[in-house]
């Protein structure tokens, strides 16, 4: 993960002047309260990351979070704090023999077939970008003198004595010249690994964390991975690097680095890496050149000769617009949060649900709030963390979860919208009655059109009545009566499901009057009912919004009741 080296030409965008149209229409104290929260927030996470070895947030969105941070700065001048000094404290103890240089990030394909083609496609080699952590190592007469982390890319810290307890790594190096500096990426290893299911499996967390340790036991070495991706003091001709590289034994190296002469070549390892098992995780590919500058000459930014594609992110920075809440028939209340659009991967998102109510009380998400959405299972949005907090709050009130529960919203009425929609949803749907053509949306044009209040008003509802309803039209509204009137003959167990009725074991022959009139005891007495369901059974059945309903089921001849 590179991220905080600036990509001088390759996003010159960044750094044009804003338009007008992308600046947030904010005070000029708030954007110099805003600007500074977000400065802020970023110099912890680079502090985290050079220092501490942890990855607080997802690569992606560090990336858009400083972009983000670059645009304000550029709407607000005059409120600007100090642009970010990112590696002010990141420097360690030790000097590395040769500075890590970080790799500039290319945003698509394009952009890197414009890479290869100004350096001709030759002499170029592609390798997996793996997800860990860097390490320089030193060796003298083919014995390991010295590891250090990148730190700033100068000096970073002393790693030997964990590096000795590493297998991976070699202690001594066969048929090596007398001085030998290798630059590489300590990962965790993950059998049979395959990055575009399993994501990044927060592998560079792992290996951070066990580098962070004061000691390293011999059951988390041995999970520690060493691929190397350069020898800065080997040949000047990549055949012949890859040549030395495996007679020290360092196979790896050779395994996953490839000639490519053309941006399909690039694409083919790309794809290979990113959709086959692998040992580590990857979060891109690496083109590099053969031939490159002498390393005493090598600094601490983005070099001209390397470059990284990143894989599609799974992880965005997404804004909060808005927070809205939805109350299911159960009455449970969740808090979904209205994002601006985001991309991630081939899925835009514009929603994403906090999961309980508790939870987003938990975390006090308002609008303008910042968020890092991640994609679980690579397919469902997730919401993964706030990112940062907007400093001015906006009031948020959510409905009052001590008026919603299983029995509650039995007809339409203020408050009770949703939940009654979703009673009216389950009733219809494949765990009820399985009426064909009802939805969520039929189910609200019918209550908009005041002919469905309390739960079973349907059940009367004849074609005529129901055209005309807006969208519904002559030939539907003939399909919804039939099928209005066909649920008189289900079963009394289908009643039951659409109902809401808690799930248990009825027995055979049962009928409402011998269900209602059980007790806790009886209840317990059926096979898979414990103390807690039967009393919610008893509780249902007793209730007088669900005995209206009985009341009326019966009215109507249907079975059971």
């Amino acid at each position: 993960m590179e991220w905080l080296w600036p990509v001088a030409g390759i996003a010159a965008w960044a750094c044009s002047t804003a338009h007008a149209g992308d600046c947030p229409d904010w005070s000029a104290v708030r954007a110099k309260q805003e600007l500074g929260a977000l400065h802020d927030r970023l110099d912890g996470w680079n502090h985290a990351y050079r220092v501490s070895g942890q990855s607080p947030v997802d690569d992606a969105v560090y990336d858009q979070a400083l972009q983000r941070f670059r645009l304000w700065r550029r709407c607000f001048p005059a409120q600007a704090p100090a642009a970010l000094a990112h590696l002010a404290d990141a420097s360690g103890a030790v000097r590395s023999p040769v500075a890590q240089t970080g790799l500039a990030k290319l945003p698509d394909a394009a952009a890197l077939a414009q890479w290869m083609r100004v350096r001709d496609d030759k002499d170029l080699w592609v390798q997996p970008k793996a997800d860990g952590v860097a390490v320089t190592l030193l060796y003298l007469d083919g014995q390991l003198q010295q590891a250090t982390s990148r730190g700033d890319g100068v000096q970073g810290s002393d790693w030997t004595a964990l590096a000795q307890r590493i297998d991976a790594i070699p202690k001594r190096l066969p048929h090596a010249p007398a001085r030998v500096v290798l630059q590489g990426e300590l990962y965790w290893r993950l059998s049979g690994h395959v990055q575009s299911d399993d994501g990044g499996a927060n592998a560079r967390s792992t290996v951070a964390g066990a580098l962070a340790r004061d000691e390293l036991d011999a059951d988390i070495a041995a999970q520690v991975g060493l691929f190397v991706w350069d020898w800065p003091s080997g040949p000047a001709d990549m055949t012949a690097r890859l040549a030395g590289l495996a007679a020290m034994g360092l196979a790896d190296s050779v395994a996953y680095t490839h000639p490519v002469t053309s941006i399909d070549d690039v694409k083919r390892w790309r794809e290979q890496w990113y959709r086959h098992a692998m040992p580590f995780a990857a979060d891109g590919t690496v083109v590099r050149q053969g031939h490159r500058p002498l390393a005493a000459t090598w600094q601490a930014s983005p070099p001209a000769w390397a470059v990284a594609w990143k894989y599609p992110a799974a992880s965005a920075l997404a804004e909060v617009r808005a927070v809205t809440f939805t109350v299911g028939r159960s009455g449970r209340i969740t808090p979904v949060l209205e994002l601006a659009p985001v991309q991630l991967d081939d899925h835009r998102v514009q929603r994403v649900s906090v999961g309980s109510l508790r939870r987003w009380q938990q975390l006090d998400i308002r609008p303008g709030d910042q968020v890092e959405v991640v994609l679980a299972g690579l397919t469902i949005p997730r919401l993964q963390s706030v990112a940062w907090r907007a400093q001015e709050r906006v009031a948020v009130s959510p409905p009052d979860p001590q008026a919603h529960g299983p029995l509650s919203c039995w007809q339409a009425g203020p408050g009770c919208e949703q939940q009654f929609r979703a009673r009216l949803v389950r009733l219809g749907g494949r765990q009820g009655l399985r009426l064909d053509g009802l939805g969520a949306n039929t189910w609200q044009a019918l209550i908009d059109a005041d002919l469905v209040h309390q739960l079973l008003d349907w059940m009367d509802l004849t074609p005529k009545q129901l055209a005309v309803v807006p969208g519904l039209g002559a030939g539907r509204a003939a399909a919804l009566a039939k099928a209005f009137a066909s649920a008189r003959d289900r079963p009394f167990a289908d009643w039951l499901r659409a109902l809401g009725v808690p799930a248990a074991s009825f027995g055979d022959g049962t009928d409402w009057k011998v269900l209602s009139s059980r007790g806790v005891d009886e209840w317990r007495s059926q096979d898979g009912v414990g103390t807690g369901r039967a009393k919610q059974l008893v509780a249902f059945f007793g209730r007088t919004e669900v005995r209206a309903q009985a009341v009326r089921l019966h009215a109507a001849g249907v079975r059971g009741f």
